[in-house]
């Protein structure tokens, strides 16, 4: 019974933030819209703010669980932005609010995941070193995760899809180059190592 009141409480603040703006949003509305008392609420989180962190960073390993694997640039964003495309009005209103932090760690958390599940699988087949691979990891994850908060900031009116695929394409290139380049370094560095 516990966890099902624990879930009814965050599909009403889900369904509450797709409405209204957090700073609209009371304990008092979500009892109401999900039935329970504010002692049940109470039992289950502090306060609003601990309501949304554990939502938030729910969704986040729910994300991660479902994409263990990205074979494609497709996938990369779809895992990325999945929550924002499916909850836009909530999102906005975490974003727009106080509660903007919590929602950042939740972006940054996706991103890392998406990006070195991605990158790992570009590279997999050259020899990068581990440096060069978390270089690629945190130039991408950072572009990334700009991308989306910039997409954010203006409303998420444009096409966050083709921005981010285009960009990706324009990279990924760039990512088996270095990565053949480094590759072939190596494997000369190793060639003149066994000479000596």
């Amino acid at each position: 019974m516990s966890n099902l009141t624990e879930k009814a409480i965050k599909a009403s603040a889900l369904k509450l933030l797709n409405e209204k703006p957090v700073s609209q949003i009371t304990i008092k509305d979500i009892v109401e819209d999900c039935g329970i008392n504010r002692n049940s609420f109470y039992y289950h989180f502090r306060d609003l703010p601990s309501l949304l962190e554990e939502m938030v960073m729910e969704q986040a390993e729910e994300i991660i669980a479902e994409y263990p694997t990205i074979d494609s640039l497709e996938e990369c964003i779809e895992a990325a932005i999945s929550f924002a495309m499916n909850n836009r009005k909530a999102v906005m209103h975490i974003y727009n609010s106080v509660s903007r932090d919590i929602y950042e760690e939740y972006l940054w958390r996706v991103c890392q995941h998406v990006v070195t599940v991605y990158i790992n699988s570009i590279t997999k087949n050259y020899r990068v070193s581990d440096y060069d691979r978390e270089a690629f990891i945190s130039f991408y994850k950072c572009s990334c995760f700009g991308l989306i908060l910039d997409w954010q900031r203006n409303g998420m009116k444009s096409d966050i899809k083709k921005q981010f695929l285009r960009m990706l394409e324009l990279k990924k290139d760039l990512i088996e180059e270095y990565a053949e380049r480094f590759s072939e370094a190596d494997a000369k560095a190793d060639s003149a190592g066994s000479k000596q």
